[in-house]
């Protein structure tokens, strides 16, 4: 044994706690690096700062390793010799080691803080805050009644006594107002009406007046997952402090979140209920959703299932229903590069084939698109000329086919009807619209001609016998497909159309070009996923507040 190191530290109440050690070594390394043998934890210690080496009769040699010294006996040096049987004392930094020596001959160390060595005396006292402010625990017992009575009493009596302007309200605001409540500003009591209290549903509806339930109460009761025994006492609780029950506008719509748009509900609240819909409502026709990566029945959308009829009705994509729109179109023909189709549309002045777009225009919000119009999309290739008179070229009337008869009947001369081209130009012999029927050709024939596979009329349209006469079935477009869904096309302007849409294999009008839930799976998953995905929660297609199912647009 050639080093005894005594190491003496102080609790908070001032009592020593002693720790020592032996060493068998003749030489010791004293630094702020953690692998020293003598451990001294200060800035003002270097990593390896002195080294002490031990020689005959105990006397120790002391010498600076870097270019700071330390303090022996009061005096700043880089090397010392010491007795360690007549004793000294080093400094390095805020920490002293006297030097001393054991009975059984070995060098003592004894290592303290010297700032502990101070430790409840009073020539320090006066140079501190302890000799000028009360203690410690009177002191936190005071800042504790201040913050209660600034923060706490005093707002409470605002409240109770003024009603507006309540005093110190700032403190108790968990962040600023969403967009949608900006303009309310520092009106709190707008909301809050009575103090200690949650936000009432009736509070809301005093503006929201027009908003509508997602479902009657009683169904959302029963619809509504039960609550377990700990869900369940705290629910009572809070409503014994004025919490409105479940359902209520704030469970959705939480304010004081940031100053930007209102955060979305998460998906959980959706899931709680539809999640196990079925096994609660027994009645419903909706099935189980709660998330769409993973659990999300079909889309349903609506269509017209049946020619002629006005009333429209669900079916399921995974049963690839038909359309019964009246129209006798091929998306195929009207997008194939080498058909006739593109080559009339070149010599009109097109550029290589036609797009989607030449029909098809997105409405000012990008959201939808607007029906296609025969006037505006269809007729510089499908011309309803019939007749020209001086300069003047006279056109059916598209839409009424009443007065697409009574114009032929008084036609006094004959046109063709069938054509290869069917666009205003000439009508002499040899012209793009020249006669080839064998003069003179009734008003009845004409009609038949035009309502016919191939006429004017019955190339796209669906020709059938009606009360008066051969007519058309009426054209049923639908703007808005899932009514309880909702789908913006403006956020997917970078994907192509037949990204989503096969409209370049489909022959008939009859097919739904819809995509179904695995086709939109492949870019959007549940709220919890990760790039390259985009995580969907059920807020981005559906609205609670459905209210009155918005029938879709029909025209004609």
């Amino acid at each position: 044994m050639n080093f005894r190191i005594r190491q003496i530290d102080h609790t908070a109440d001032g009592r020593e706690i002693l720790r020592e050690r032996d060493v068998a070594a003749a030489e010791l390394v004293i630094g702020r690096a953690a692998e020293s043998d003598i451990h001294l934890p200060d800035l003002a210690v270097e990593a390896q700062h002195a080294k002490l080496v031990l020689g005959d009769e105990l006397r120790l040699s002391v010498t600076a390793l870097g270019n700071m010294g330390f303090i022996h006996d009061g005096a700043i040096t880089k090397a010392a010799s010491i007795n360690c049987r007549n004793g000294g004392e080093l400094r390095f930094g805020s920490y002293s080691i006297t030097i001393g020596s054991t009975e059984d001959g070995a060098a003592l160390l004894t290592i303290r803080k010297a700032d502990a060595q101070d430790h409840g005396g009073d020539d320090k006292r006066g140079f501190s805050l302890a000799g000028a402010l009360p203690g410690k625990r009177v002191m936190a017992w005071a800042l504790a009644l201040i913050v209660l009575g600034a923060f706490l009493a005093l707002p409470i009596w605002s409240s109770l006594h003024t009603k507006r302007n309540v005093v110190g309200d700032k403190a108790w605001s968990s962040g600023p107002l969403s967009v949608a409540h900006k303009g309310l500003g520092d009106r709190c009591e707008a909301c809050h009406v009575r103090p200690f209290e949650a936000v009432q549903d009736q509070t809301c509806r005093t503006c929201h007046k027009a908003i509508d339930d997602h479902a009657t109460p009683p169904r959302m009761a029963q619809a509504r997952a039960p609550l377990g025994l700990g869900e369940s006492l705290l629910a009572k609780t809070a409503h014994q402090f004025g919490k409105p029950g479940a359902g209520a506008c704030t469970d959705c719509h939480t304010e004081h979140e940031g100053a930007g748009k209102m955060p979305p509900p998460s998906q959980q609240f959706c899931a709680d209920c539809h999640g196990t819909l079925d096994s609660r409502l027994t009645d419903t026709k909706l099935g189980n959703a709660a998330d769409f990566g993973t659990q999300h029945p079909q889309f349903r959308p609506q269509i017209a299932a049946h020619l002629g009829s006005r009333a429209l009705r669900r079916v399921s994509l995974d049963n690839h229903p038909k359309e019964a729109n009246g129209l006798s179109f091929s998306h195929q023909q009207h997008l194939d590069r080498l058909g006739g189709v593109a080559r009339m549309f070149g010599s009109l002045g097109g550029k290589g084939a036609m797009q989607c777009s030449n029909c098809h225009r997105p409405t000012e919000d990008g959201v939808r698109f607007q029906p296609v119009k025969m006037e505006r999309d269809c007729e510089s290739c499908h011309s309803l000329a019939y007749d020209k008179v001086g300069g003047t070229v006279r056109t059916l009337r598209h839409g009424d086919v009443g007065q697409m008869q009574a114009d032929l009947l008084a036609r006094d001369r004959s046109v063709p009807i069938v054509t290869q081209r069917r666009r205003p130009g000439e009508f002499d012999s040899g012209g793009l619209y020249a006669s080839s029927f064998p003069p003179p050709v009734s008003g009845p024939a004409r009609i038949g001609q035009a309502l016919s596979q191939n006429g004017v009329c019955g190339e796209c349209h669906t020709p059938v016998m009606g009360r008066s006469g051969m007519t058309v079935q009426p054209v049923t477009q639908v703007s808005r497909f899932m009514l309880n869904g909702w789908f913006d096309h403006k956020p997917h302007v970078q994907e192509k159309c037949s990204t989503c849409h096969l409209a370049d294999k489909s022959q008939t009008s009859a097919d739904l070009l819809l995509p179904d839930v695995k086709q939109c799976r492949s870019c959007h998953l549940g709220e919890a996923a990760r790039a390259p995905k985009v995580p969907s929660s059920c807020a981005m297609c559906h609205s609670y507040h459905l209210g009155v199912p918005e029938s879709p647009n029909r025209r004609k």
